[in-house]
């Protein structure tokens, strides 16, 4: 046991002795895998902000079906229990016309022509209705199919938001957001393969004299390689903790933006990160670490001849 503290003790200060002596190319190294980590985060959050914004407007989606204003209590629920009859439809509310004329007045609250355009008016310009939910967003067009078929004469209009286009063009901007943050991640990943192996290759190149040494008196193979892929999980630990901190920063100054975007929801991009921090962080610190220690082996390998 003391002999491997020995030996561990030695391939650290042989790792770090490597790392000092090579500062510039450390330092491109680290500033090389701060971005690629930084990319992956980024990419993450984006995804993660898009599926909220979706799940956001899915929990907006409905359809308000105007009635008369002189349409009777009696129809109107009939009419509404007609609707909550039809497979797609999740819920039914009646808004009534002095509940929309009370909403529309706290929308408008700081519109100073609205409310003296309202206050000149004898009588609720507003019609009642009735709001449809859909059972979900994929049923969407069958509802719309359903609601169609209806023929009422309660009915005076019909407002069909297209939430499913909108949807629909949200996944396509997070799709090629995604493709184009999983491009510019590939690269990174690529660039960073092949900074760690040519800084492994240099130090074996800088320590050629040591490596020499060491087998002359019997050195192993593991001992000659260890201080250099100790040297390229150092690395990943230096961006990895560098990336942490900066990127936290970054979600505090993107929060209350998204905190504006998702008003009346609740949606935290810096407590899904945290919440998610050994799951996200752990595997990219197993995952950088692992490739980068297989670059510094394969370089290692081929250029010390062990």
């Amino acid at each position: 046991m003391a002999a491997f503290l020995l030996s561990f003790g030695r391939v650290l200060k042989f790792s770090f002795q490597d790392i000092l002596r090579n500062v510039w190319l450390s330092l491109v190294t680290i500033m090389i895998m701060i971005l690629t980590l930084f990319s992956v985060n980024l990419l993450m959050a984006v995804k993660a902000i898009s599926g909220a914004a979706v799940d956001t407007i899915k929990n907006k989606i409905d359809i308000s079906l105007y009635l008369k204003p002189d349409a009777q209590p009696q129809a109107i629920a009939i009419l509404k229990a007609r609707l909550e009859g039809l497979s797609s439809v999740k819920q039914v509310e009646y808004v009534s016309q002095e509940d929309a004329l009370a909403k529309f007045k706290q929308q408008n609250i700081k519109d100073v022509r609205i409310n003296d355009a309202l206050a000149q008016l004898s009588s609720n310009p507003l019609s009642p209705s009735l709001v449809v939910r859909p059972r979900s967003a994929d049923e969407f067009e069958l509802l719309l199919s359903d609601l169609n078929n209806i023929d009422d004469p309660l009915i005076q209009s019909r407002d069909y938001d297209n939430y499913k286009q909108m949807l629909q063009k949200i996944d396509g901007i997070t799709r090629k957001v995604s493709e184009a943050g999983f491009l510019v991640s590939t690269i990174f990943i690529l660039i960073t393969l092949l900074v760690i192996y040519n800084t492994a290759k240099v130090a074996v190149y800088t320590h050629r004299n040591e490596i020499g040494i060491m087998r002359l008196v019997g050195a192993s193979n593991w001992f000659v390689k260890a201080p250099f892929v100790v040297s390229s999980v150092v690395y990943t630990l230096i961006s990895l903790l560098f990336v942490v901190f900066t990127f936290f920063l970054f979600l505090g100054l993107l929060q209350p933006y998204l905190e504006t975007f998702f008003a009346g929801y609740s949606f935290n991009i810096v407590a899904y990160f945290a919440d998610n921090f050994l799951a996200i962080f752990g595997f990219q610190f197993l995952v950088a670490g692992a490739v980068n220690v297989l670059a510094s082996w394969l370089a290692v390998s081929k250029y010390s001849h062990v």
